[in-house]
C-alpha cells in the first residue's frame, strides 16, 4: 500500500500526550488519527456531516475497525492520514484507511458503516446520491458546482449563508450585512452534489475609476472551510468580472483571509481599516 493511492491524505504531527511509556505513539490513538481524518474527508468532499444526514434522513454507524500496525511513529513525526473510498453494499459503506510517516507505511487498516434510518437506527440502503458522491472525489472529480446569477434567483440561499456566516457567527449588525446593493450585483452560489448550498459571494460595478468592480460577502460554511470553496466562488466571480469587460477588481478581505486572497493573485493596496468592527485590508486584482 502507498501514499500515491490515496487522493486524501490528513496530516497531523504527534503530540506529546499521544505517546506512551514505550515512547511511541500508543496503538489506541491510531483509531482517534483515522477517525479525525474522517471528518477532514467529509470535509473535502463539501458535505457537511450533520447537514448532510439529516438531508438524507440517515444516520452512520461503525460496524468494523480494523487496524494492522507494521512500524511505531513518534513523539513529534509529521504524519498523513490516507482516507480512501473503497465499496458500498446494500447498507454498508467501506474505507481503507492507512497512516504514513513520508512513504514509509506504519499502520493500515480498514472501517466498514452501515447506513440507518435516523429514526429507528434500522439498516437502510445506502443513497445512491452519497455513493455517487464518494466515487466522483475518488475519480478526482469537482465537488461543488458555483452557480452565477441575480439575487433573485439565489438570494434565498445566498442569504442564508451570509446570516450564519455575519450575523451569527461573525455578529456582524444585521443591518450592516443587508444592503440594497444585491438587487443590482452578480452572485455566487457553491453547491455541493447533494444540491445543498454550502457558499456564496457577490460582484458590485465600478462605480468611478477609483472605485473599480468589487467582490464582497464572501461566505463558506464554517464546517467546510479549506476546502476549496472559496477559491471556486472567487475564480467564478473574477470570470464573470472578465467577461463584463472589468478592468480590474478590488475586494475587502479580512485580515485572517489576506493569506487566501494572496494566494488568489491579489496584492494588498493602501492602508488597513476597521471595517464591522473587524480588521480588513483592501486588496486588488485584474481578471
Amino acid at each position: 500500500m502507498k501514499r500515491s493511492e490515496f487522493r486524501f491524505l490528513d496530516p497531523l504531527r504527534v503530540r506529546w500526550a499521544e505517546v506512551d511509556m514505550q515512547k511511541v505513539v500508543f496503538n489506541g490513538h491510531y483509531l482517534m488519527y483515522v477517525d479525525t481524518a474522517m471528518g477532514n474527508w467529509w470535509r473535502a468532499l463539501a458535505l457537511p456531516y450533520e447537514a448532510t444526514l439529516a438531508a438524507l434522513g440517515g444516520d452512520l454507524f461503525v460496524r468494523k475497525s480494523t487496524l494492522e500496525y507494521l512500524a511505531p511513529a513518534g513523539y513529534d513525526d509529521a504524519l498523513d492520514v490516507g482516507i480512501r473510498f473503497e465499496s458500498a453494499g446494500t447498507s454498508s459503506l467501506r474505507f481503507v484507511a492507512a497512516v504514513f510517516r513520508g512513504e514509509e507505511l506504519l499502520v493500515h487498516g480498514e472501517i466498514v458503516y452501515v447506513w440507518t434510518d435516523a429514526a429507528t437506527r434500522r439498516p437502510q440502503p445506502v443513497p445512491a446520491v452519497l455513493v455517487d458522491a464518494f466515487r466522483a472525489h475518488a475519480a478526482g472529480e469537482p465537488m461543488v458546482t458555483v452557480t452565477i446569477g441575480t439575487w433573485s434567483e439565489l438570494g434565498v440561499e445566498a442569504q442564508a449563508i451570509r446570516t450564519t456566516v455575519f450575523v451569527d457567527e461573525q455578529k456582524v449588525p444585521v443591518e450592516i450585512e443587508r444592503d440594497t446593493a444585491d438587487a443590482g450585483a452578480v452572485h455566487a452560489l457553491a453547491r455541493n452534489r447533494l444540491g445543498l448550498a454550502v457558499g456564496t459571494g457577490r460582484l458590485l460595478a465600478a462605480d468611478s475609476p477609483c472605485h473599480p468592480a468589487r467582490i464582497g460577502r464572501m461566505a463558506v460554511s464554517r464546517g467546510l472551510r479549506g476546502g476549496n470553496i472559496g477559491r471556486a466562488l472567487l475564480e467564478a466571480l473574477m470570470a464573470a468580472a472578465a467577461r463584463r469587460g472589468d478592468a480590474e477588481v478590488m475586494l475587502h478581505a479580512q485580515v485572517s483571509a489576506i493569506g487566501f486572497y494572496r494566494r488568489a493573485g491579489f496584492a494588498p493596496f493602501g492602508e488597513r481599516f476597521e471595517e464591522a468592527g473587524i480588521g480588513h485590508q483592501e486588496m486588488r486584482r485584474k481578471p
